[in-house]
């Protein structure tokens, strides 16, 4: 089990100040890098010496990774720009405000301050078996630990379960979802684009990773087209404590409403299942059908169709439905 010492291990840093440097590097040094953008998981990690790279590639000198570009075409948005930065960004809150909601729900001004959209979107899991150093399932092992009787498992999944039953502690990548975002990823062969809906995933795909990025990758910057932009939008956070915590669920909707009727829907949820959930049976429940109580009822079971509550977090099943029901009534006004 890992130490917690306060006191990180030994390593060589990397401060590259333009983008092929950091690729040269992390392409040159593999699984033995380790990316630094904001700082908040890493030092987390490094600190408590769960994990132990051996070179350090540091973000924060790139500056072609941190602005933030408005067209037509919708926002371009660097994966080094701060929670802060995209927060309170007038178009960004203008047309998407689900994803400026979301990123002021996390943490707190301090932590969104120094913290970047990139590094909320690629933190790793929050399971505290994972991350102080237990031999589970995600980390090379034979079991999960929260999935065992008596385990603390409230804030574990209720959906997707596969071996591990950790959840994506991500704010911003529900809404990201929900406008449809595309994710710029540099690769070793070169620059190509993943759907945010692609870009994360679950523990029956690789229970080693939340996202497609491989040691050689690179988050280069988010894509909001212009599809969803100023329709009516919906973003909610449930948490223990108003700043600081996690979300125990999180949810975010985008509706086209034409006549009384929905059009087409985003419906994702957060803190469910080990990547944010784009609830697909939902949205096609409620298409073509009035926003009314009738059609939520039927949203909301559809969101929790094949849940699998842990002994402590049978709350989570309700705690969905709900949300799922207020972001649809809320965006509809």
């Amino acid at each position: 089990m890992a130490q917690i010492q306060d006191m990180m291990g030994s390593f060589e840093l990397f401060q590259p100040t333009e983008l092929e440097r950091a690729l040269d590097l992390l392409r040159r040094h593999g699984e033995e890098a380790w990316v630094l953008s904001g700082g908040m998981d890493t030092f987390d990690w490094l600190k408590d010496r769960a994990k132990r790279p051996r070179y350090v590639v540091d973000l924060g000198g790139i500056q072609e990774l941190k602005g933030i570009e408005v067209s037509d075409d919708g926002i371009r948005i660097g994966a080094m720009a701060t929670l802060t930065d995209v927060a309170t960004h007038s178009e960004i809150r203008a047309r998407y405000p689900i994803v400026a909601q979301a990123a002021e729900k996390v943490a707190t001004p301090q932590i969104r301050n120094q913290g970047t959209l990139g590094g909320n979107l690629c933190q790793d899991t929050r399971c505290w078996y994972y991350r102080s150093g237990w031999p589970c399932y995600r980390a090379g092992g034979n079991t999960c630990y929260a999935n065992a009787p008596g385990a603390l498992n409230r804030e574990h999944c209720i959906l997707e379960a596969s071996r591990c039953v950790a959840v994506t502690p991500s704010d911003t990548a529900p809404a990201l979802l929900a406008v449809d975002a595309q994710m710029e990823i540099h690769t070793r062969r070169g620059r190509r684009t993943v759907a945010a809906e692609d870009f994360f995933i679950g523990p029956s795909i690789d229970i080693t990773r939340m996202t497609v990025l491989q040691p050689t990758d690179l988050l280069t910057a988010i894509h909001i087209p212009a599809r969803w932009a100023g329709h009516p939008m919906y973003f909610e956070k449930v948490a223990d404590r108003k700043a600081w915590d996690f979300a125990l669920v999180n949810v975010a909707a985008a509706l086209d409403v034409a006549n009384g009727t929905i059009q087409d829907a985003r419906i994702v949820v957060g803190g469910v299942a080990a990547r944010p959930l784009r609830m697909k049976e939902t949205e096609q429940a409620i298409s073509g059908h009035a926003p009314n109580e009738q059609t939520l009822e039927v949203a909301a079971q559809a969101a929790v169709q094949g849940a699998r509550p842990l002994q402590f977090n049978e709350y989570k099943v309700a705690l969905t439905k709900n949300l799922v029901k207020r972001a649809i009534r809320e965006a509809r006004a």
